[in-house]
């Protein structure tokens, strides 16, 4: 039962300083709820947070002690949490159950949704407050609470129970915390650390212990390098790392650097830096390997939309297979939140005259298009203001299609486009800050063309294989051909993304801007790799949507750096797979805010380019430059295979460089044997890159298998352009995409030659004035 777990001493919670947070203290003393799935099942469930401060208890009285083991989660694991009914199960239950007592968890990845419900208004409002308190407090702790936080001995590591660990016991922790020590230096620390000398560590020695083990040598001998005495870093000398770092080498940088992480007194107050004070910048989030000028918006939001890559999501609607998964409005959620600027949606005809979501002829559920649109509404500049694009893959009646165009007008209101933002006729796309805050449709239209004598023009290209093949088909019977009608509701709310079928390169530059083609991925790679120059052309005046192909029935996802060279804006993933091209996708759209946008090399926005990504011996874009990447060290690597108590990641780290075929190049470590707490390397990789500008660094840690394919454990992927040199720290995600936190990688990043990025004002000015522009 609940009641026998250790209570693990207040170190943990305090550290969080919550403990004054009334709703925290409502958490801990627990609450009674139902959980709830649908009308027919909803159970009894007891929460409580834990006395760690970071994982809820969830308690149900009928399930079986193994059961009631499972049923905890973290606050690190929570996406959000969202008050009322706005969830699936609890949007059916409106109306039956009162919405200010409801409020759904979303967690990341693949674990579902947890859907509670309150006996009262005042307790649900507690705990969806008290969740966000200590998902920001985690979010905001300081390196050094972390320090002291971690790792504390779990429960079960204490098998007398008495507040002491055994020299055995410091053995299975050493296990638990995926590091194996040799026997001598383990007796030895567990000594150094026993000041009482009776062969076993309270919490205050194991606290010792654990930071002996967190000592980083690596970082020690940096620290050393810079230091005259070796004791501290005067406010010159931290002055000349950050200078190598490539990063502000002012004096006031500095000082404000010793004011922020120097953790001593005596040496904050005389302005120098002691070995501690560095190693808890070094580990920041100011010392990160990404530049933190480019999270925020940092790039100019005024070119054309055609001068941008926009993060575009394929069948948003599915939750996992095209085939027999379910369809719904919470991948529209995780899409909209992460970024994503264009998403689709299927339609097709519902029940009742109300269309549906759906990916058609197939064993997918069905979701009702006004409620995917009611979730976009909420959602749609949550994480970024800038111009959200409505798919739309038309399957239904005119009946219905007129349905669509009412639900997209009363529940978008003033933010659905519905008319050019300008009267005179269209030069080029408008750009994301003229239609910042506004939701486009992207779809067929109705368009009288003199050539076609009157006729509507073709409609949009499917990002349906088999509705492809069906129009190509339909080409050779013309009664089926026009026999599809469309509403002029809907036809009206089309500006700016008109669906039309691609026709070919010839006179590219005359076609209007507002016409946006469809291409499956064979397509667009046949066009890269024929006629790659005609379609850089192409895409710098006109949006191309990429679609995966219809043989991928498991939402698998091709490689998205391919379209990306050639300049296209809209490459669409299934964000629900993950893997190695969402981790692209995912580094790609990491700068400029995360906003969603992100302007293309200038060699990809000019009608005149005579960039070829096939072809990179030379001409524009072409900078050649030495990226050299010592990889030192690993820390805490969680362990992958955990039903073997034993088993202790054995690291091997990849780079891994995406751009045009040329620059597409991976070196790797070799490999340490268990230890996956602190690994060092010391291994330095090179590559060579012809188009810098284009380029994706993605490093990968696995844990090496002498019998099979070596296990994934995290990754983090960057573009070259946003890469900081120097010594720096990398902090992995999960393969969702989530953070893997505490695990880093620390490297350190070289740059050279004529295409090294320049990353702020400041640093282009002071080059403008060496070259006598100033």
């Amino acid at each position: 039962p609940l009641s026998s777990l250790k209570t693990v001493d207040s170190l943990v919670i305090s550290s969080f300083r919550v403990l004054d947070d009334e709703n925290v203290r409502a958490m801990m003393h627990g609450s009674n709820m139902v959980k709830v799935r649908s009308q027919r099942w909803q159970k009894s469930r007891s929460l409580r947070l834990l006395e760690d401060g970071v994982t809820v208890w969830c308690e149900s009285t009928k399930s079986s002690r193994k059961a009631k083991a499972q049923q905890t989660f973290s606050v690190t694991e929570v996406e959000c949490v969202r008050e009322g009914c706005q969830s699936e199960a609890l949007r059916r239950l409106s109306g039956s159950v009162p919405e200010n007592q409801c409020f759904t968890v979303v967690f990341r990845g693949g674990r579902k949704s947890l859907d509670l419900l309150c006996p009262c208004e005042e307790e649900a409002r507690r705990w969806v407050q008290g969740i966000r308190t200590l998902k920001e407090r985690v979010a905001n702790m300081t390196q050094k609470e972390k320090l002291d936080q971690y790792p504390l001995p779990p429960p079960r590591a204490d098998e007398n129970d008495d507040g002491k660990m055994s020299y055995d016991e410091v053995k299975r922790l050493l296990q638990m915390i995926n590091i194996d020590l040799n026997e001598q230096y383990a007796r030895s620390l567990f000594k150094k650390a026993d000041r009482s000398c009776d062969g076993r560590l309270d919490h205050v020695e194991i606290e010792e212990f654990c930071r002996d083990l967190m000592r980083r040598p690596e970082l020690d001998a940096v620290f050393r390098h810079y230091s005259g005495n070796g004791c501290v870093l005067s406010t010159a000398e931290l002055r000349d790392f950050l200078g190598d770092q490539g990063e502000d080498a002012s004096l006031i940088h500095a000082q404000s650097l010793i004011r922020t992480y120097e953790l001593n007194d005596w040496a904050q107050n005389n302005q120098f830096m002691t070995q501690n004070g560095f190693t808890v910048y070094m580990l920041s989030q100011e010392n990160d390997v990404f530049n933190p000028d480019h999270a925020r918006v940092h790039q100019d939001m005024t070119r054309p939309l055609a001068h941008y890559f926009i993060s575009s999501s394929h069948n948003t609607y599915l939750t996992k297979d095209q085939v027999t998964s379910a369809s719904s409005a919470e991948p529209y959620i995780r899409a909209l939140n992460q970024g994503c600027r264009c998403v689709e949606l299927d339609c097709w005809d519902g029940d009742k005259g109300e269309p549906v979501i759906y990916h058609g002829h197939t064993l997918t559920s069905k979701v009702p298009f006004k409620e995917v649109i009611e979730t976009i509404a909420q959602y749609a500049f949550k994480a970024s203001p800038y111009p959200l694009i409505l798919s739309l893959e038309n399957h239904c009646t005119v009946e219905q299609q007129t349905v669509m165009a009412r639900h997209l007008r009363t529940i978008l209101g003033k933010r659905l486009l519905t008319k050019p933002l300008k009267d005179h006729p269209l030069k080029d796309l408008p750009s994301p800050e003229e239609l910042r805050g506004r939701i486009l449709v992207k779809g067929k239209k109705d368009v009288q063309h003199l050539n076609q004598l009157g006729k509507t023009s073709s409609f949009d290209t499917s990002s349906d294989d088999e509705a492809s093949s069906r129009n190509k088909k339909d080409k050779k019977d013309p009664a089926k051909a026009v026999s599809s009608k469309l509403s002029p509701e809907l036809s009206e709310l089309v500006v700016y993304c008109r669906s039309v079928p691609f026709r070919g390169f010839q006179h590219s530059a005359q076609k209007p801007p507002d016409e946006l083609s469809s291409f499956n991925e064979n397509d667009a790679l046949k066009h890269i790799k024929d006629t790659g120059k005609l379609f850089v052309r192409h895409n710098s005046r006109q949006l191309s949507r990429i679609y995966p192909s219809g043989q991928r029935l498991q939402s698998s996802n091709y490689d998205p750096q391919d379209m990306w060279n050639g300049g296209c804006s809209m490459v669409a993933l299934n964000f629900q797979t993950p893997g190695e091209q969402m981790d692209l996708n995912q580094g790609r759209f990491l700068p400029n805010g995360r906003c969603g946008y992100v302007l293309k090399p200038s060699f990809l926005c000019s009608p005149s380019s005579s960039f070829n990504p096939e072809i990179t011996g030379g001409g524009p874009g072409h900078i050649p430059t030495q990226l050299t990447i010592r990889i030192l060290s690993a820390q805490q690597l969680p362990k992958i295979n955990t039903e073997k108590p034993n088993s202790i990641v054995d690291p091997q780290v990849w780079v891994e460089i995406h751009g045009v075929a040329i620059d597409n190049s991976r070196d790797k470590t070799h490999r340490i044997d268990n230890n996956g707490f602190n690994p060092r390397w010391d291994s330095t990789l090179s590559f060579q890159l012809q188009v810098p500008e284009l380029a994706l660094v993605r490093f990968v840690v696995e844990d090496h298998d002498h019998k099979a394919k070596n296990d994934f454990v995290g990754q983090y992927t960057l573009p070259f352009t946003s890469l900081r040199t120097g010594y720096r720290h990398v902090h992995l995600l999960k393969a969702d995409g989530s953070s893997l936190s505490p695990s880093t990688l620390f490297i350190h990043v070289k740059v050279s030659g004529k295409g090294v990025p320049i990353k702020t004002v400041s640093e282009r000015m002071a080059l403008a004035k060496s070259k006598g522009k100033a």
